[in-house]
């Protein structure tokens, strides 16, 4: 949660630099106000989809909001096994940045750890493609109201402005290489 919190004086942070109240910057990106509201109060879960819609629309790295640090590198950026910057939005979900150094990337991506859970899946949409690559376990992976079952060596790219949500299978984490673009 101390993850959730930092992100949140972030986008304070971030909103006070641009001189913006928080409805103006609700409106300016898209997100419902109550939604920001709340991602900025630091007591609930902040989606990798509205950091990239804020990201997008002020024209600054996704890292910046996500991890508090500004990519470096132009020609290339190493991610050893293990050592990718990382984030747990919710015990359910770990984010592993492989690429968080990198300027100006044209994708974003990550290896996406889900705990198994009774919780209601939790639904996100944004701009752009999504792929995922399933490395271990299996997941159920919901686009658009369609569910398909994903299992390890399983990949699938997909709009990702269609509401899609996912959940562990078999009472087992699910690791998957997922790459937001």
């Amino acid at each position: 949660m101390d993850e959730i919190k930092q992100i949140a004086q972030r986008l304070c942070g971030l909103r006070d630099t641009l001189e913006l109240s928080q409805d103006e910057l609700s409106a300016e990106c898209g997100i419902s106000f109550d939604e920001y509201k709340q991602a900025e109060s630091g007591q609930s879960d902040i989606s990798i989809s509205m950091l990239q819609k804020i990201a997008r629309q002020y024209d600054i790295a996704l890292d910046a909001l996500m991890f508090g640090e500004e990519p470096k590198m132009s020609s290339y950026f190493l991610t050893r096994a293990g050592k990718g910057t990382s984030i747990e939005r919710t015990k359910a979900y770990k984010y592993q940045a492989l690429a968080a150094g990198f300027m100006h990337r044209d994708a974003d991506p990550f290896i996406v750890t889900v705990e198994p859970t009774d919780a209601p899946m939790h639904y996100n949409s944004h701009e752009g493609q999504e792929f995922n690559y399933i490395l271990e376990g299996r997941m159920m992976l919901s686009i658009n109201g369609k569910e398909l079952i994903l299992n390890e060596g399983d990949s699938l790219y997909f709009n990702s402005k269609l509401p899609h949500g996912m959940k562990a299978l078999d009472g087992k984490n699910v690791r998957f290489l997922a790459v937001i673009m």
